[in-house]
């Protein structure tokens, strides 16, 4: 028996960070940045059917756009804003923060925020990392980020991986000092502890990987104990008909496994208590 509603104070949030398969990292050998303009583009019809998902159940939440994606569908970005969703920026070309100097994040980031500020006659507030890549070597980005006029990230994720992850790093919104004397608030991706070790919540690819009744243990103990937190999902994580690419076991596993499964293990979460943008529940914890 699935586990009742959580009714209540809640501070969940829903987000979604908007780009399509071929920019996944796990593809990045079969999908390189100058081919992207050669991929079959899924990202409308599957935003579409988010926007629905979210519109059906009233719920309002954040969408990290993908620079390239919103330069590829003005439109779309356009029709994000209007259903009343909180448009954040994903950058603008799906590149790992370690793998950029200064200069380059900082034109990336600047680049973004512009063009989605354009579309969408919203302020840009938020920022997430392509592949959460906030993490200790690359703190210097929060500093620049800040500069730049975002008020929130929500990129550090406080588990040990092998591409991303800050295990040490608290578990919940907090607010960073940063050196010159400015600051920037933490949303920090969803875990639950086990002793001294941090395991993903829920969200994600893990939405997809983890077990349901594991992930609605999670959330619901999240709820109930009316703690912040974020849902998260990829539009093309809904999509089961994407181009299949000759993956190596592991790839094929965290890429491909359970697409069929992801709407229902989505709307079932969703079912489970009041979300929101994450703007909205980080001025609720007065952290904006």
């Amino acid at each position: 028996m699935a586990p009742a509603a959580v009714t209540g104070v809640s501070r969940a949030a829903f987000s979604a960070d908007i780009e399509d398969y071929f920019q996944a990292e796990a593809l990045r050998s079969f999908c390189p940045r100058s081919a992207w303009d050669s991929f079959e583009d899924r990202t409308a019809a599957n935003t579409e059917r988010l926007l629905e998902i979210l519109g059906s159940r009233g719920i309002r939440g954040t969408f990290f756009v993908l620079g390239w994606t919103a330069q590829r569908h003005p439109d779309l970005v356009r029709r994000i804003a209007a259903a009343g969703h909180e448009i954040g920026s994903h950058g603008f070309d799906h590149e790992l923060i370690y793998r950029q100097d200064a200069k380059a994040f900082r034109q990336d980031i600047r680049r973004a925020r512009q063009l989605l500020q354009d579309l969408s006659g919203q302020e840009v507030i938020g920022y997430r990392a392509p592949s959460y890549t906030i993490m200790t070597r690359t703190l210097w980005a929060l500093g620049i980020i800040a500069e730049e006029g975002f008020r929130y990230d929500s990129s550090v994720f406080p588990i040990a991986r092998r591409r991303y992850g800050m295990p040490s790093a608290p578990r919940w919104p907090h607010r960073i000092a940063l050196d010159d004397g400015r600051s920037v608030v933490e949303f920090p991706l969803p875990t639950v502890r086990f002793g001294t070790l941090n395991a993903p919540a829920t969200g994600g690819a893990y939405l997809r990987l983890l077990p349901l009744r594991f992930q609605q243990w999670t959330v619901g103990r999240m709820l109930r104990a009316g703690l912040p937190f974020v849902l998260s999902i990829h539009p093309w994580e809904l999509d089961p008909g994407q181009p299949r690419f000759p993956v190596r076991p592991r790839t094929r596993w965290t890429h491909y496994h359970n697409l069929r499964n992801a709407e229902t293990r989505l709307t079932t979460l969703l079912s489970m208590g009041r979300f929101q943008a994450q703007a909205d529940v980080l001025r609720e914890l007065d952290l904006l």
